[in-house]
């Protein structure tokens, strides 16, 4: 955590010293030498942190120096953002004086301002930064003292991969009666080890099971080895116990070992011997515990072994790193090891708890016991662990101490369960370690989502731009890296719609974190009405979450006034209505604020003198009225979330000084009609989820043609438009073909009457996006013609048309990526022929040479409150046998929902590969399929799923 703390800082004072000398930035007089010294003495300290970092598992006051040095690096991180948000203060001024000046300009006033309010302001910049000043040189002086004291206890310089912590060693001996649940993936694996495929390129497969330390990979590894029929299979067998670091000439000797060994520590006399030993042979290799993702030491030992191996030879490889598969390029063969069920789990606990003890008594303790063993979710190592504990355990007293305490304080545990994870942790690089490690500000079994969880390391500064990557991209990488070591599992995410992905954190993996920062983040649950059931008793609180407090305000018994420094402060399950200013006043440092799911209705003034405030989610807080002018204060903001805030009218106009804002979500705020102007100088924008341009005709509201400003955007973006001549207008000036990084579009053009049909046209012709664009939908469309472009769109994989006014649907078959389709609403749809198809009717009877595919990649297909469709009608006399035409040869799903006068399906689906069908609401056409199943509807005999149901008017 120090070492994270420290570069992060370091890179702070690197960009401080830039502006002091290049830029000329003399925000604050005489600091320059200050700054110097502090960095010099910083870079001192650095040298020696690995070792400190080793040294304070054991001594207590290695660990307390560690603290002083976190607590100095914490201060001076807030007095450099006190200077870098002046400097934003300027900007924005500077940007205000200039945009005043242009309109005054404009409209030749002039007026004059009293010169006492210019007096008060400079003299409160003065005092501000001549307390920066004294800040810097205050903590200089205490960095000193602390980099002095590292040499009372003896700190070195050493090398990072220098320090390794102990690591367990293992063998190919197994005790089968403590393996429980794993006979599928037993199976799975022999069969992989047994199978010959004559089309197998290379005669050497390697396996990869990957896991999160304690899952069992290993065991799963030495059942098979030892497994009578692996033995006859192979000539040889060999077990090694990799580890870290990869040591090529180790491995190579263990290879050899008994079959002349070469006495030679240079690596091409033991490969050479090595490669005797194997020669013709048909082995399997066992290579447990690898960690490196080093190529170039992978290929030495895998070539002699590839070139002179056996036909079928195989190498297992146990790792918890999904990137070592990817290096030795063997991903279509890995196995990915899960948790043991709880049934399972609960019978490997049993088994060793209860071992020569009499029935009775196992009885007695059995209910505890599985209790217990839910702490361990599912994971092996654990449940060995306690059981081995609960051995030695006599009375229910001493079994429900177990049940009831933190499972870090269980005598034993966190040294057999925790060192695995340990290992891990430690292979992380400095800044991905601060990123695991704010994970313990969320209860168990939480859901992360990818987005937001980047955004609040953003918010504490974790991530930083790295050459071309900015720190959204570099939390992905952070991310990635996380979810291939086990850290996070159970992942979720839409099979269209990259950009959600959803996870979850095993349970010991959360106890791990969160005994790595006892003293730094605190979970409270209230009990009752303001009791607490823990205490707040850390004095080095950075991270507070809150949960279950009840309705009304936030709780008086909960004070932060002796936790000054508090970076986060969350709520989760709360319902909270009011917060009091004098709350906002104790939490200067704070730089998360997650209020959302509140019942709140407006928020203090005071907010905006939270300036270190990075992000602000205020979402499903549905009583929200306003937002305070003071909000455009806080300068370092980069993500504002106010998702379904359904009674928030406006923005405050004072936005447009959120210089550093990246993302602002307003999605269902469905009484906002119009944002900001100001929002238009936001050119760092990276998510505007929503735009409302509702025709306003205050000079201060946000046009559609400001879009052409933010050119950032992507993600998702959905437009609002009222559709009027002024709109049209703007539409060009928009730029939307300029946004290369948007992924989603959604263009709702709100019609109320038909005058503005024109309008509409030309506006959806004028909001053509570029044409990589993933995902669109139109809705609440007037015209009755489509936009041009929409055939452009080459790269779409989802389209959704909604409440639109066309009388035909476009050739969507000749999209070749789209995937999924939904037709919704379209009260003028009244036939869906060839044209749909993407054909002309003359081509339906023709012969080509070439074959033609439509809707090649459509999976899904939905249509839906299509109440005026009559006939859905295919290629007359169309037999694909005959034909050189396939017709959606992908698809899977096809749903129909309240189309009533729907009648008939299409020829073609006879020859599709659906899998489900489902008809609802649909009488006409339900009826007939009912009546004819198996006789006259032959085309769709042959789908597995079909759910045929019967509402609405008959």
């Amino acid at each position: 955590m120090a070492e994270a703390l420290i570069l992060m800082l370091l890179e702070k004072l690197a960009s401080v010293t830039f502006q002091l000398t290049e830029k000329k930035v003399r925000l604050v007089l005489d600091v320059e030498k200050e700054v110097e010294e502090f960095t010099g003495t910083l870079e001192a300290i650095q040298a020696v942190l690995e070792d400190a970092e080793q040294k304070q598992v054991k001594d207590v006051s290695v660990r307390n120096w560690l603290d002083k040095l976190k607590e100095v690096s914490f201060k001076m991180d807030d007095v450099l953002d006190e200077w870098n948000t002046e400097i934003l203060r300027q900007q924005v001024e500077n940007q205000e004086t200039n945009n005043e000046t242009a309109l005054v300009t404009k409209k030749k006033v002039w007026f004059s301002i009293p010169s006492h309010c210019f007096c008060f302001a400079q003299v409160s910049r003065v005092i501000l930064r001549r307390d920066i000043a004294l800040n810097i040189k205050d903590l200089n002086d205490k960095l000193t003292v602390i980099a002095n004291q590292r040499q009372a206890y003896n700190l070195q310089s050493i090398e990072r991969s220098a320090e390794q912590p102990e690591r367990k060693k293992s063998s190919s001996f197994v005790d089968i009666s403590k393996v429980f649940g794993r006979d599928n993936e037993k199976d799975i694996l022999i069969s992989r080890l047994l199978s010959e495929n004559s089309q197998e390129e290379r005669a050497l497969l390697v396996i990869p099971i990957i896991g999160m330390g304690g899952v069992g990979k290993t065991t799963l590894t030495q059942l098979v080895y030892n497994d009578e029929t692996v033995k006859s299979h192979f000539e040889m067998r060999i077990w090694v116990c990799v580890s870290d670091p990869f040591d090529e000439i180790k491995i190579a000797k263990a290879i050899t070992d008994g079959n002349g060994v070469s006495n030679s520590d240079e690596l091409e006399a033991v490969l050479q011997c090595m490669s005797k030993s194997i020669e013709g042979k048909k082995f399997l290799l066992v290579l447990d515990d690898v960690w490196t993702q080093n190529h170039t030491k992978w290929e030495q030992l895998e070539l002699p072994l590839m070139q002179n191996c056996g036909k079928g030879s195989r190498i297992i490889v146990t790792t918890r790193k999904e990137e070592v598969a990817i290096m030795m390029g063997a991903t279509p063969h890995m196995m990915h090891l899960k948790q043991l069920s709880m049934q399972n789990c609960l019978s490997l606990f049993n088994h060793i708890v209860f071992l020569d003890r009499k029935e009775d008594e196992s009885t007695v303790f059995r209910a505890i016991g599985e209790g217990i063993v839910k702490k361990c979710k599912g994971l092996p190592l654990a449940a060995k662990t306690l059981a081995s504990l609960m051995r030695y355990k006599k009375t229910m007293k001493e079994w429900q101490d177990v049940l009831d305490s933190k499972i870090w304080d269980i005598e034993g545990f966190e040294q057999q369960v925790f060192q695995p994870l340990f290992l891990s942790y430690h292979d992380l690089a400095p800044a991905v370690r601060r990123c695991l490690l704010y994970c313990a500000t969320f209860p168990k079994d939480y859901v992360f989502d990818k987005s937001i969880l980047i955004e609040l390391w953003m918010s504490q500064d974790y991530l930083h731009s790295r050459g071309n990557h900015e720190k959204e991209v570099v939390g992905q990488i952070f991310f990635d890296n996380l979810v291939m070591r086990s850290f996070f599992q159970d992942l979720v995410d839409d099979e269209f719609d990259k950009l959600t992905v959803r996870c979850k954190m095993h349970d010991i993996v959360h106890d791990f974190v969160q005994s790595l920062t006892e003293k730094e983040c605190v979970i409270m649950e209230l009990s009752g009405a303001n009791k607490i059931r823990e205490p707040l008793v850390s004095n080095k609180l950075r991270h507070f979450t809150l949960m279950s407090a009840p309705e009304g305000p936030f709780p008086s018994s909960i004070s932060f006034q002796n936790y000054k420094n508090l970076c986060t402060l969350t709520t989760f399950d709360c319902k909270i209505s009011a917060i009091d200013s004098k709350f906002i006043s104790e939490l200067k440092c704070l730089r998360t604020l997650n209020l959302s799911h509140n019942r709140l209705q407006e928020l203090p003034e005071n907010i905006g003198y939270l300036i270190h405030l990075r992000y602000l989610d205020l979402s499903f807080n549905r009583s929200l009225k306003k937002l305070p002018t003071t909000l455009g204060n806080l300068f370092n903001l980069q993500t504002l979330r106010l998702l379904r805030c359904r009674a928030l009218k406006e923005l405050p106009k004072s936005m447009g000084k959120l210089i550093s804002l990246r993302h602002l979500y307003i999605q269902f705020c469905d009484q906002l009609k119009y944002l900001p102007k100001g929002i238009c100088r936001l050119t760092s924008l990276q998510t505007l989820d929503m735009c409302p341009v509702y025709g306003s005709e205050d000079d201060e509201a946000f046009k559609l043609g400001d879009l052409g400003s933010l050119d950032q955007l992507q993600g998702a973006l959905t437009i609002k438009v009222l559709g009027d001549g002024k709109d049209a207008n703007e539409a060009e000036n928009a730029r939307m073909w300029n946004k290369k990084q948007l992924f989603y579009l959604g263009v709702d053009t709100c019609n109320e009457d038909n005058m503005r049909r024109k309008s509409n046209v030309k506006i959806l012709n004028l909001l053509q996006p570029h044409q990589d664009l993933n995902s669109l939908e139109i809705s609440v469309y007037d015209g009755t013609t489509w936009p041009s472009w929409i055939m452009s769109l080459y790269n779409l994989r989802v389209l959704s048309l909604d409440s639109c006014m066309c009388e035909f649907l476009p050739p969507l078959g000749k999209l070749p990526f789209l995937e999924k389709l939904s037709v919704s609403y379209m009260r003028r749809l009244k036939r869906v022929g060839v044209e749909f198809l993407g054909i002309e009717e003359a081509q339906t009877s023709r012969q080509s040479s070439k074959r033609t595919v439509l809707f090649p990649k459509l999976k899904q297909l939905l249509f839906w409150r299509l109440g005026w469709l009559e006939e859905w009608n295919g290629m007359e006399g169309w037999k694909e046998e005959d034909s050189d035409i396939t017709i959606m040869p992908c698809l899977s799903s096809l749903r129909i929902m309240d189309c009533k006068s729907l009648k008939l399906l299409p020829d073609f689906l006879r020859r599709s590969q659906l899998q489900s069908l489902e008809i609802i609401g649909c009488w006409t056409l339900a009826k007939c399929c009912e009546e004819s199943r198996g006789r006259e509807w032959p085309k769709i005999s042959h789908i597995p799923n079909i759910k045929v149901e019967y509402w609405g008017n008959m």
